[in-house]
């Protein structure tokens, strides 16, 4: 059955999508000119800049108030340099530099670079409180595990950003740092007192709205003093009482991916999900990654036939498509002409490194750096000291089917550099480091979210906080390699 088309026009305005490919296909330009929000690029958007920039201008020939925004935090999440590696370092080595005017400036750079790609949204920066070591998803995207330390660069990105003319959007409201599960793959659970999240991970959401961030990114986390059962996507106690009047929020109010399963799987699909976001006070819905017209139609309809049942105000539908256009609007200034600037990034990341010992290295040492998985946020981004250490031997090994005496064998009398990525928790990692350190000049480079384990024989523990390209060229130069 037809919708009607006024509302489905109404509907559109709330949705942020995806396309496929390089080059926006024609039904993604049909709909930006029907009023469709705008779409988020991801990686496989992204081959140079003069594309991703046709890109952009296409999407804004369909429609001058088109939004375009992509992930684009620096460090371990980067969209622009997917295929390289991000030249900045990403938050956890800006909150262990603790400097915010450095903070700011990166920011800024990166934000130079967005608007010169005509992407003016940026859904950055993360200002979750990271306090659990063993957290699958945030990690190094945070600041670090001080609420107060998180705050004050949270405060100094968005201004950095927004003074580039890029929207910031702090994400994951009310905070995802203290999770041990991934919401891309189900719903994780925080069950403390609301008054603990108050204290740890509100202040830094509170700090990004003081600063006057454009928008807020909801998470999908299950707390359940203030969500219930479901998620905070579909909570209006933490959407609209405690983020817009408690929290004094404003702006636009994002969500973060419905095709995620910690919302999908509570509402049945991606579809559904959207008018219950809308409900809890959502503004405008990021469909996800995987989108075509056809889930784009069925998502609107979904909304269209949540308003015709009395489920979702059409009120409610109307406020959030003004609050989206206000976005909009502001992205639709001129932004200031600025060069991005990279260089500084890779002196950032250089400061941020941390030494625990005296490495031992050498000048050929065996470089082995332990295979690790990335995240869906992550995506497959090249890391690790390789483009950096040419010349040099370089094994890629898997932790639990290499032995000791294998890597022995192969080094020699040569100093062994292990390199990793969240060693504390990777499988077989942590006996295969010890097992080596006992016998053997052994140097640790862990270029992810830094644990309490460090490896009790080992000659040196470096810590990068981060595997951007411009970390692991910071570590290579850390230890004499480059």
């Amino acid at each position: 059955m037809a919708i009607d088309p006024g509302l489905r026009r109404l509907a559109l305005r709330t949705l942020l999508a995806a396309f496929p490919g390089t080059t926006p296909p024609p039904w993604a330009l049909d709909l930006a000119a029907e009023g469709l929000a705008g779409y988020t690029l991801f990686g496989s958007n992204i081959a140079e800049p003069a594309q991703v920039k046709a890109t952009t201008d296409a999407l804004r020939q369909a429609s001058a108030t088109v939004l375009v925004a992509i992930d684009e935090e620096g460090g371990d999440v980067t969209r622009l340099a997917h295929r390289t590696g991000s030249p900045y370092p990403g938050n956890a080595a800006l909150g262990a530099l603790d400097d915010v005017d450095v903070t700011r400036d990166v920011y800024r750079s990166i934000g130079a670079e967005l608007a010169a790609a005509g992407i003016r949204v940026d859904l950055a920066p993360t200002v979750d409180v990271n306090t659990a070591d063993d957290n699958p998803i945030i990690g190094t995207r945070s600041f670090g595990a001080d609420t107060a330390r998180v705050a004050r660069h949270t405060r100094a990105a968005v201004e950095g950003l927004q003074a580039a003319g890029v929207a910031a959007c702090a994400k994951h409201f009310p905070g995802h740092g203290a999770t041990v599960a991934d919401s891309h793959l189900e719903l994780p659970t925080v069950d403390v007192p609301l008054d603990v999240f108050r204290e740890r991970d509100l202040p830094p959401f509170a700090a990004a709205i003081d600063a006057g961030a454009k928008a807020v990114m909801t998470a999908h986390i299950r707390v359940p003093e203030l969500t219930g059962d479901g998620p905070a996507t579909f909570s209006r106690a933490a959407l609209h009482d405690l983020l817009r009047v408690d929290l004094g929020f404003t702006g636009a109010l994002i969500t973060d991916a419905l095709e995620m399963k910690g919302a999908a799987v509570v509402a049945g699909g991606t579809a559904p999900a959207a008018p219950l976001a809308l409900a809890a006070g959502a503004d405008l819905l990021c469909i996800g990654a995987d989108v075509d017209a056809a889930l784009v139609e069925e998502t609107a309809a979904e909304i269209v036939a949540a308003i015709g049942d009395g489920r979702l105000p059409a009120a409610r539908v109307e406020e959030a498509a003004e609050r989206t256009a206000a976005l909009a609007a502001w992205t639709s200034r001129p932004a200031p002409v600025a060069p991005a600037e990279t260089d500084l990034g890779y002196a950032a990341a250089r400061r941020a490194v941390r030494v625990e010992g005296t490495p031992v290295v050498g000048p050929n040492p065996l470089l082995v750096e332990l295979a690790a998985t990335s995240t869906i946020a992550e995506g497959r981004v090249p890391w690790g000291l390789g483009p950096h250490v040419d010349g040099r031997e370089q094994l890629r090994v898997v932790a639990t089917t290499t032995t000791p005496d294998e890597l022995l064998a192969r080094a020699a009398d040569r100093p062994i550099v292990i390199v990793a990525r969240h060693a504390h928790r990777l499988a077989g990692a942590t006996e295969l480091v010890e097992a080596l350190a006992a016998r053997h000049p052994v140097t640790v480079v862990e270029m992810g979210w830094p644990s309490r384990w460090r490896p009790a024989s080992a000659k040196a523990f470096v810590t990068t906080y981060g595997a951007s390209h411009a970390n692991g060229r910071a570590a290579a130069d850390v230890l004499g390699l480059v």
